[in-house]
């Protein structure tokens, strides 16, 4: 182990029953077999703390897998910048090591304070500061929670990783490739955040949470009488506190963005903005104008220092060009197809066309125009259930 783990060990508890007590939830069946360690191969589960992952590690362990639990230490936030940011906080790590305490596993945790600082942080700052609205969570799971904490369980003997999020994987019948598909909790699905996964990298992933509704998977944590049974969901960008600009003004401090003009789209001064970092497509609050007439960002131009301002109806636009694309579940595209497009997490999604451009980009004609396409958010693109692929909106 390199000098960055923290490592902790759990009791030796093999064969101890998964089921608590009784309770007001479902349990999994009885008692955890006693299987020698290459019965089914060594797992690791990514253990952030909270109910999903909790559960994941315990549905593992009655699949028969030798399953060893990892929590990440992500950044070191003053407290003060880290209120109610479960993941960010002591308490997490306790209740991940409690929960493998309970399930009889090895627990590790695994500092990647700088990792995830150079990888996702100042990504999220540079972005802001460049006039584009990060989206730090596709970062995060391209970045670390896949590729580099799949590379270092490796170095205790783990095969495959798992991870407590609602997604799945299957294999295409026809080609005998693994795709990402969409969870069957469409309401908690998170394949929008995995566009960055390698594909190289799918035989190693699992996630045990595909087949559940999260009520189900609450309810199989309260049976276990698990401390994160009722834990709240993450709301919010795990190392930003409610309003992201009070993470981004300290940052700024030594070089802070210039003032400029509120416009219209004619060009007409409305007032002054603070800086372009502290604004993003579809802002209505915080504009500090007068009036009766609502205004909403629509755009940001950097050139000019200005942030353009309009109604509702001109937040909708038919077509967007994307960078940086990134296939996951298929081949690249050659000629142009059709697909589902999201552009945010909550966006349902709408039919469009994919045209393939240069240098890894593609425009996007939608076919309906969608509301507050915003420069630096993910676009990611399905086929049906399947997650195909995403990049960056450019524009």
């Amino acid at each position: 182990m390199s000098g960055h783990d923290t490592t902790i060990t759990g009791p030796a508890l093999r064969g101890a029953p998964l089921q608590g007590p009784a309770s007001n939830g479902p349990a999994l069946t009885g008692t955890a077999p006693v299987l020698p360690h290459s019965a089914r191969g060594r797992v690791a589960i990514a253990m952030s703390g909270g109910v999903d992952s909790s559960v994941a590690a315990a549905l593992l362990i009655e699949q028969g897998w030798d399953v060893v639990g990892v929590h990440m230490k992500l950044n070191e936030l003053p407290d003060e910048e880290k209120r109610g940011k479960s993941c960010c906080s002591l308490d997490d790590s306790l209740d991940a090591r409690r929960v493998c305490a309970q399930l009889g596993i090895p627990f590790y945790v695994l500092d990647f304070t700088r990792e995830f600082k150079a990888g996702v942080m100042d990504y999220f700052v540079d972005a802001y500061r460049r006039g584009t609205t990060p989206n730090p969570c596709v970062m995060c799971n391209r970045t670390v929670k896949h590729a580099l904490l799949l590379e270092r369980i490796r170095e205790f003997g783990c095969e495959r990783l798992a991870t407590g999020h609602y997604a799945g994987l299957r294999q295409d019948p026809a080609t005998g490739r693994l795709q990402i598909v969409k969870a069957r909790d469409l309401r908690k699905d998170q394949t929008y955040f995995l566009w960055g996964t390698r594909p190289e990298d799918l035989p190693y992933l699992m996630y045990p949470l595909a087949g559940y509704e999260k009520s189900a998977t609450r309810e199989l944590a309260a049976g276990h009488r698990f401390i994160t049974w009722d834990k709240p969901d993450s709301q919010e960008v795990c190392f930003v506190p409610k309003d992201y600009r009070d993470f981004l003004r300290p940052r700024f401090a030594a070089d802070p963005p210039p003032p400029g003009d509120f416009v219209d789209a004619a060009g007409r001064v409305l007032g002054r903005h603070d800086g372009l970092p502290y604004y993003t497509i579809g802002q209505r609050r915080g504009l500090g104008l007068g009036g009766e007439r609502p205004w909403y960002v629509v755009a940001l131009r950097r050139d000019t220092n200005q942030v353009v301002l309009g109604g509702d109806a001109d937040l909708f636009a038919g077509t967007m060009t994307v960078r940086g694309l990134h296939w996951v579940s298929c081949d690249p595209l050659a000629p142009p197809r059709t697909a589902t497009v999201k552009v945010r997490y909550v966006h349902a999604g709408t039919a469009a066309q994919v045209t393939p451009l240069p240098e890894g980009r593609a425009r996007v004609d939608f076919a309906e125009p969608v509301r507050a396409i915003t420069p630096g958010q993910a676009a990611v693109f399905y086929d049906g259930d399947v997650l195909l692929g995403g990049g960056w909106i450019e524009g």
